[in-house]
């Protein structure tokens, strides 16, 4: 059975995948990708079973026709972190807490900022809005440095290319070379819902429907968690 899901989830679909496999169903051809190529390969024809993306990109292919609206099902939610360079080999742990007390706090370390690394994703998407609603695109619009798609952000950080970088939490956590400083403040938090659906190009509808199923149970919440997502309400 052919899937495919954006990088973001990519190590968290391997372990559920595994977990369905020993459940009895299928086992999941996985390729992780982009997730703006994943959807545009979705969307082009491309045959695959189930499709894993954040829910805002299902929807459209759902609109589209090329997910099955009625299958589409939130499955993990994930927070969007902030990470600073670090000496350390050790790879970054969770911090409690966020990253800084509140929005203004976060403002002013954008002002403060050389280099500001975000993805191609929807937390990039939803930083350069986030920004852009607080009237400092002109300020630090060019300091604003987005990552090749697939690429983590942790990776430039590391590097020392950004000073600053944004990326869902569960990409940052084990990155070595990085610290993590936290999860963006409550009062401007960006927080992703990813989902499954069943393709409409699918060969197994049924088949992939229930492999979906499993993923979005009980059983399977403690995978999403150890992999620092959490469970969509």
């Amino acid at each position: 059975m052919r899937a495919i899901s954006s990088m973001a989830t990519r190590q968290v679909l391997a372990d559920l995948a595994a977990a369905a496999v020993e459940a009895g169903l299928p086992e999941l051809d996985m390729e992780s990708v982009g997730g703006v190529a994943a959807a545009e390969r979705v969307a082009a024809g491309e045959s695959f079973d189930l499709v894993f993306l954040a829910s805002g990109a299902l929807a459209k292919l759902a609109s589209a026709g090329h997910v099955d609206a009625a299958t589409v099902t939130p499955l993990m939610l994930s927070q969007t972190a902030v990470a600073v360079p670090s000496h350390s080999s050790e790879p970054a742990a969770r911090p409690e807490g966020p990253a800084f007390a509140d929005a203004a706090g976060l403002r002013e370390a954008l002002q403060d900022a050389n280099r500001i690394g975000y993805s191609t994703g929807p937390s990039g998407t939803a930083l350069v809005q986030l920004i852009d609603d607080w009237g400092l695109t002109t300020e630090v619009g060019d300091r604003l440095a987005q990552v090749q798609p697939g690429i983590p952000v942790a990776k430039s950080v590391a590097a020392g290319t950004v000073d600053l970088g944004f990326q869902q939490l569960s990409e940052l956590v084990g990155h070595p070379g990085i610290r993590i400083l936290g999860v963006m403040p409550d009062d401007c938090a960006i927080d992703t819902v990813f989902a499954g659906a069943v393709a409409t190009a699918s060969s197994s509808p049924a088949q992939a429907a229930e492999v979906l199923a499993f993923l979005a149970s009980d059983d399977a919440a403690a995978i999403k968690t150890r992999h620092n997502f959490g469970i969509p309400a």
